[in-house]
């Protein structure tokens, strides 16, 4: 009796057991799924977002989605920055987030708010009531003369005097040039896709919600990986043909004879700087500075930012990579 009831017991037992790793196996299958779906290895890209269908792959940006807040723009307020001439079609800088407006006061409405770090065109180098007029994104509106800062052009790593062909083989060079094409352009979660011929109002496309929960409208933009790998040339290489092979859960593994891990304190012109934690990661394209400090890169920051070219810091969970034959 005693060895009857043991062997019953037993068999529940190992029905128990079986049962536990069948649920397991379909909580991995289910973990496995989830990190394809938010641009982890595996994802296999299925969906084209110039067709409006899901793309498998994306990323979220670092800096989260949440709508960007401008600076009090008010006359009269005690700021950083400089408020010298311009001249017309020259770019500035915006130190602060700042409201484009659609007039030359306060009492104008906000069309957005631009970055801070971002560069703008100066439409008319005249102040009105503390106001110019500029373009950023395709957009035309007027912001304040104060978090202006006169903007260098950004360098594509070429030597002065060279042109560099976007179009033309993968280098450093190469890389930053159709990035720096990318500037300008929406945030578009599992998207790569932009212009040659750059941004416009009609052409940049818009992004709205928490990505990725988020809705694009347009066809041209791409989230962070998207863009990087379009500057490195993997996947279509035409930049208006949109492709998003690789998402920060790739760009955080090296692959051997595509890219590999480079020390930040060594990083070079057309490198990456990445990270990935779970389904959240990020990526950016480097072009100057310290890679341990104030590091220049071009980058798709977000649904607020868009695709922007910035100096700021990155945190101790980015490591740096280059692309082979870089």
């Amino acid at each position: 009796m005693q060895y009857t009831r043991f062997i019953k017991m037993a068999r529940s037992l190992r029905v128990r057991v079986a049962s536990l790793v069948v649920f397991g196996s379909v909580v991995a299958c289910s973990s496995a799924d989830t990190n394809e779906l938010n641009g982890g290895p595996g994802g296999d890209g299925a969906g084209d977002p110039s067709n409006g269908e899901a793309a498998a792959n994306g990323d979220v940006g670092d800096e989260g989605d949440g709508p960007l807040v401008g600076t009090d723009d008010t006359p009269g307020a005690t700021v950083p920055g400089d408020d010298a001439g311009f001249t017309a079609d020259e770019t500035a800088e915006t130190t602060a987030d700042l409201n484009l407006r659609s007039g030359p006061a306060t009492t104008f409405s906000i069309l957005a708010v631009i970055p801070q770090g971002a560069v703008v065109t100066i439409l008319n180098p005249t102040p009105t009531n503390g106001f110019l007029n500029v373009s950023w994104n395709g957009i035309n509106g007027w912001c304040s003369a104060k978090y202006l800062s006169s903007a260098t052009a950004p360098s594509t790593g070429a030597t002065p005097g060279d042109a560099v062909d976007v179009n033309g083989p993968s280098s450093p060079a190469n890389a930053l040039a159709r990035a720096k094409l990318a500037v300008g352009f929406s945030y578009y979660w599992g998207g790569g896709a932009w212009l040659e011929a750059g941004v416009s109002k009609s052409t940049a496309g818009a992004c709205s919600g928490s990505c990725p929960k988020c809705t694009h409208s347009g066809k041209y933009g791409a989230d962070c990986s998207g863009l990087v790998a379009k500057a490195w040339q993997f996947g279509p290489a035409a930049l208006a043909t949109n492709g998003h092979p690789y998402s920060t859960g790739d760009f955080v593994k090296d692959s051997a004879g595509k890219w590999s891990t480079v020390s930040r304190g060594a990083l070079k012109a057309g490198d990456a700087l990445v990270y990935n934690s779970g389904s959240a990661g990020h990526i950016v394209l480097w072009e100057k500075g310290d890679g341990w400090g104030a590091s220049t890169v071009y980058e798709c920051r977000g649904c607020s930012y868009g695709c922007v070219y910035n100096t700021r810091t990155f945190g101790t969970s980015f490591h740096g990579i280059r692309k082979a034959g870089f």
